[in-house]
């Protein structure tokens, strides 16, 4: 029997966009969003009738998605997520801070008022999907304040490494935020907003990495 397809995001297709372009970027960023569960193997197959296209740009996208480590090959047909250790998620853990806190640090002087309106607008769109209980959109309103803020610079060469690791760290996304309550009692955004207003760069660094450890620090315990 076909197993069911994740539930990918809903992503249109860009002018001037491939289908394989887009078949790419719509897997990639549902990973990274939590929309493939742990230990859940998807086909080709699947994957190409939910999408509406051939197995072709499904395969090449998968094969992509297999050498940045987000997926693991089960055979020419299945892939799902890595089994996570905890060793292996200290360790992706740690690269989230290094990388999360230089990054911010980098785009404090790029943070124009635009900027700001900008990153406001998202941690309150991520306030609005907490208090809904929205799941998906909590992750994906997350991912964007902070892609938002370490892509203030054009030239960062920071934001493809670290959307690396949250391809590795998103399908756990889910679990991370099963205690959100207990676990994030303080909003780290608005910190981390009232740092860059101020242009406190030591505010700003010490917000991300809270943010960073109060979000997904407690699944070591889990994973342990």
């Amino acid at each position: 029997m076909e197993p069911n397809p994740p539930d990918l995001l809903l992503e249109p297709r860009l002018p001037g966009e491939t289908v394989q372009q887009w078949v790419f970027r719509r897997l990639r960023r549902s990973v990274m969003a939590g929309r493939f569960p742990p230990g859940q193997a998807v086909t080709i197959r699947g994957l190409a009738e939910a999408l509406g296209v051939s197995a072709m740009p499904v395969r090449e996208a998968l094969r992509r998605l297999v050498a940045e480590r987000a997926l693991v090959l089960l055979d020419n047909r299945r892939v799902r997520v890595p089994e996570m250790t905890a060793r292996r998620f200290d360790e992706l853990f740690a690269a989230r801070i290094m990388l999360e806190v230089e990054a911010a640090a980098r785009a404090l002087p790029a943070a124009d008022a635009a900027l700001l309106r900008r990153l406001t607008a998202l941690d309150r769109a991520c306030d609005a999907a907490v208090e809904a209980g929205g799941t998906e959109a909590m992750i994906e309103t997350n991912l964007a304040f902070h892609a938002a803020l370490y892509g203030a610079r054009p030239d960062s060469v920071l934001l493809p490494l670290i959307e690396s690791v949250w391809l590795q760290i998103g399908p756990f996304m889910r679990m991370a935020l099963a205690d959100l309550e207990r676990h994030y009692p303080v909003d780290r955004h608005a910190e981390a907003l009232a740092a860059l207003k101020a242009g406190d760069e030591a505010g700003l660094r010490r917000a991300i990495e809270a943010d960073i450890r109060d979000g997904i620090g407690h699944l070591l315990e889990k994973l342990g």
